[in-house]
């Protein structure tokens, strides 16, 4: 009777180990397409980001050419800004 309890044991842990092998596959699936999508999510964000830094920067440089004493003046104020700041411990 024992040999049938060892046996059947022995059965049974093979089995709950190979479903346990075959769930790991199923998570190691679902986490490389959950993977996929999210870089391909990140990526479609950063082509977007890099868009609107271009855009931005021309923006920039149009202000800077049309208004170069505002331009100093903005640079002026910022420097103060950041000297006060940096200058307080």
């Amino acid at each position: 009777m024992k040999k049938q309890e060892m046996d059947s044991g022995k059965e049974a842990a093979l089995a709950a180990y190979n479903n346990l092998l075959e769930a790991q596959g199923h998570f190691r699936q679902a986490a490389e397409a959950a993977g996929l999508d999210l870089k391909e999510d990140a990526m479609a964000q950063l082509v977007k980001g890099k868009g609107k830094a271009d855009a931005l920067g021309q923006d920039v440089e149009r202000f800077v050419h049309e208004k170069p004493v505002a331009t100093l003046g903005l640079a002026f104020v910022a420097g103060l800004l950041a000297a006060q700041l940096l200058s307080r411990k």
